[in-house]
């Protein structure tokens, strides 16, 4: 086995995603420790040119018509097999969407183990000890386990790494000719007259709202503070706001002056998307919920009773 720390490189529409520059720079830590290098898996087609500026020693480059759009299925067999042949001690994936089809498929090909939702990752004495969320960042797990581990990194675990010079090597891929799916089309999120990734104020809502007929309580706040509204995956799931003002992982990352976050648990998959805003005001009854964790104020409250109180008062300052 090397001493390698592998990265899985995630990329759409030519660019490298922001969660595996926060990738490297982990891997950088881990390298240190090991005595290996920092290797990035590049797959896709024509995505050569994406390895420079990569923080990494070495990029291996894996080209093949199949790896041009996501496949789950042809991600996870050209990944494995660079895994079985190259045998890392480590292999760092993003808790992305992305991340979480293709991890445990190559733990499952490979026989190696999966620790999944890890916000932090060291070698004490020869042995990987890994944090990991549990009940949606309710509690921390400390998971140890011997070399040649995948890891999914929790987006914001670690500060991001750029501007590298990597070597480039060209590997083949595996025999991509018997995949059983497709890609077939991408679905673009629907446009909005607003986007929220460059809004300075979000009053943002989670399932604690209710329903969609308590969203106008936000949306009168909104108003009055001169912000827009924004909500978690569950709302949007639901249908009370349109999937562009999604917050998370598998939404729109934000980075607003002031995020107020009304009824919103603070899921993993949503902290990710604004645990970067200047300033975090939480709002919640559950005083355990994880959303507390990033918030820089917070109260129990219950946003029935505050959201129009608020209102009232930002209104009659600005009268």
């Amino acid at each position: 086995m090397s001493n390698d720390i592998f990265v899985l490189v995630e990329h759409h529409g030519g660019a490298v995603s922001e969660s595996t520059s926060e990738l490297f720079g982990m891997a950088r830590g881990l390298a240190e420790s090991s005595g290996g290098a920092v290797v990035g898996c590049l797959l896709g087609s024509g995505a050569r040119g994406l390895a420079a500026g990569l923080a990494a020693d070495t990029v291996l480059s894996v080209e093949a018509p199949q790896l041009g759009d996501f496949v789950p299925e042809a991600y996870a067999a050209t990944l494995a097999a660079l895994v079985t042949d190259r045998d890392p001690r480590v292999l760092l994936i993003a808790n992305t969407t992305v991340g979480m089809d293709v991890a445990g498929a190559v733990s499952g090909r490979t026989g190696r183990p999966l620790i999944a939702y890890c916000s932090a990752i060291s070698f004490e004495g020869g042995t990987l000890v890994a944090t990991s969320q549990v009940y949606g960042g309710k509690l921390n797990a400390e998971v140890e386990t011997g070399d040649g581990a995948i890891v999914s990194v929790v987006g914001g675990s670690a500060a991001a790494a750029t501007g590298g010079s990597p070597s480039v090597e060209d590997v083949a891929p595996p025999d991509l000719s018997g995949l059983h799916t497709t890609f077939v089309a991408r679905v673009e999120a629907e446009s909005s007259d607003v986007d929220i990734t460059g809004e300075d104020i979000l009053v943002s809502v989670g399932r604690g709202i209710g329903g969609e007929e308590n969203i106008e309580l936000a949306q009168d706040l909104a108003e009055a503070l001169g912000a827009t509204v924004s909500g978690s995956r569950p709302v949007t799931d639901a249908g009370w706001l349109p999937k562009s003002r999604q917050v998370g992982k598998s939404g729109r990352k934000v980075k607003p002056k002031l995020y107020l976050a009304c009824g919103i648990s603070g899921a993993p998959e949503h902290l990710e998307g604004m645990s970067d805003a200047e300033l975090i005001i939480a709002i919640n009854t559950d005083e355990k919920a994880p959303i507390f964790d990033v918030a820089h104020y917070g109260t129990t409250v219950d946003l029935f009773d505050l959201l129009p109180a608020l209102t009232d008062q930002v209104k009659a300052v600005s009268a």
